[in-house]
């Protein structure tokens, strides 16, 4: 299973407003921290304020915070937002799906099995728990943003 940037863009942004709590962010600090385009960061903070996950500031002086409390955001249910359906082969899909073997396949049967638990895994790692080495985390954040 291999999830998209803009997922990876959306819990490193995520991650980083934690690590900043209760203060704000700015879509530059995410974005020269890890890298990344003003752009896609921009479309990544608008997609997860309209969720509830972020509340914006704008004009001088703003940025993102959390919306609500990092140990109450899932990793699994931002995962769900950003990739949509998880569709690893055609028969996930029941609208598209042309297989034959759809209702006796075990493949089938095994790989739903394997994305719940993949998704439960997910479901019980938090924001706060991918920030919880926040001294470690910030000593490196801190390199990349030195000029900010």
């Amino acid at each position: 299973m291999k999830l998209t940037a803009y997922t990876n863009f959306a819990l490193r942004t995520l991650q980083l407003a934690a690590l900043r709590a209760p203060g704000l962010t700015r879509v530059e600090e995410v974005s020269q921290a890890h890298g990344l385009s003003r752009a896609h960061i921009t479309k990544v903070v608008h997609e997860l304020g309209r969720a509830g996950y972020l509340e914006t500031l704008r004009g001088r002086g703003g940025g993102f915070r959390l919306a609500r409390p990092a140990a109450e955001i899932s990793v699994g249910e931002v995962v769900r937002l950003t990739e949509g359906p998880i569709e690893l082969v055609e028969c996930f899909n029941p609208s598209s799906n042309t297989c034959p073997l759809l209702g006796v396949c075990r493949l089938s049967l095994k790989l739903h099995e394997a994305t719940a638990a993949f998704f439960a895994v997910l479901d019980g790692l938090t924001i706060a728990d991918i920030a919880a080495n926040r001294g470690a985390l910030l000593e490196r954040l801190d390199r990349a943003l030195a000029p900010i």
